[in-house]
């Protein structure tokens, strides 16, 4: 966790891909933003002129199966976890992400071509203070039999994350993460979206999911995982889950001090806990960064996830 300068892009990067709902094609293009703008969102491709949503946790008008931003029109931006996530994780403060389609390119289904594209454009400091969300007390929200918590933590921002599929190839599974760009790029960035196989029918006919395959989303039946490349990480869905808490908490609009929890989660939840935290004044203030380092200890390099009971190993090489 660094405490000193905002950041923000040092050149523009684009990428270009299809909306894992939508099926539309898509392109989508980070740029640098001056100095407390946050994250904006330029949507272009509209008739008359171009419409800014700032990504913030006001502007969220869904949260069915993503993240959607919109005004008093309607929705402007979907699924915008996965960059937020990119952005927040690499230590990204202030950027503009312009989009010429409805929904944010789900390319391989993880943060990684974002990160990419975050690398390409190079990250540069800027002349002002960074500034922090600090948790001061528990904030709860329980929706069904998903429980969320957003508590004090002295170290930065930490992730636990708990799923529990009936699905038995997925089962129980958690994940526990204190982010770092270096952590986030090596264990949480490449964790892809994942989804069932008796679920397809029900969100074709819903209309989501039209831009779903193979390359994207990692699908389980009943018995087995059907990507024949097989898993990034044995505890791959649970890490998916901590990159998708990472973008949906970036609506915060400034870096969050503090340690939250998932239970059976997922962006419905996300977006609760943090619209529930904001509203309660007691319960966050904001620091600046010599202030923030002074309320935070080091801490050591911790992470893992669980699956089964059992400590997870990545399946492969576990690089970005």
């Amino acid at each position: 966790m660094k405490f000193s300068r905002q950041t923000t892009l040092r050149a523009q990067a684009t990428v270009a891909g299809v909306g894992v709902h939508s099926g539309l094609p898509v392109t989508l293009t980070l740029g640098p933003a001056p100095v407390d703008a946050g994250f904006i969102f330029v949507r272009t491709g509209l008739e008359g002129s171009d419409r800014e949503v700032q990504a913030t946790a006001e502007q969220v008008i869904a949260t069915d199966f993503a993240t959607v931003l919109g005004d008093r029109t309607g929705p402007l931006v979907s699924t915008a976890e996965h960059v937020l996530a990119a952005l927040r994780g690499m230590g990204v403060d202030n950027a503009t992400i312009e989009i010429d389609g409805p929904e944010v390119p789900i390319m391989d289904g993880s943060a990684a071509a974002f990160i990419a594209a975050i690398d390409q454009a190079g990250i540069v400091s800027q002349p002002a203070q960074r500034r922090f969300i600090q948790v001061l007390k528990p904030i709860s929200v329980k929706i069904g039999d998903s429980f969320g918590e957003i508590r004090p933590y002295a170290s930065g921002f930490r992730a636990e994350v708990e799923i529990d599929f009936t699905n038995p190839v997925i089962g129980q599974q958690s994940y526990a993460f204190d982010l770092s760009p270096e952590r986030f790029r090596r264990e949480v960035g490449r964790a892809r979206t994942f989804g069932l196989m008796c679920d397809v029918a029900r969100l074709w006919s819903a209309g989501y999911a039209l831009g779903a395959s193979f390359d994207n989303t990692v699908v389980f039946d009943d018995e087995r995982l059907l990507n024949t490349e097989g898993l990034r990480f044995a505890d791959e869905c649970a890490r998916h889950k901590v990159l998708d808490v990472i973008g949906d908490l970036a609506l915060a609009g400034l870096p969050l001090l503090g340690a939250y929890r998932s239970v059976r989660g997922g962006h419905k939840l996300n977006h609760a806990v943090l619209t529930a935290l904001l509203a309660d004044r007691t319960a966050w203030r904001v620091v600046e960064g010599e202030a923030a380092r002074r309320t935070t200890r080091p801490v050591g390099d911790v992470g893992h996830g669980i699956v089964g009971g059992r400590i997870a190993a990545a399946y492969g090489p576990d690089v970005s």
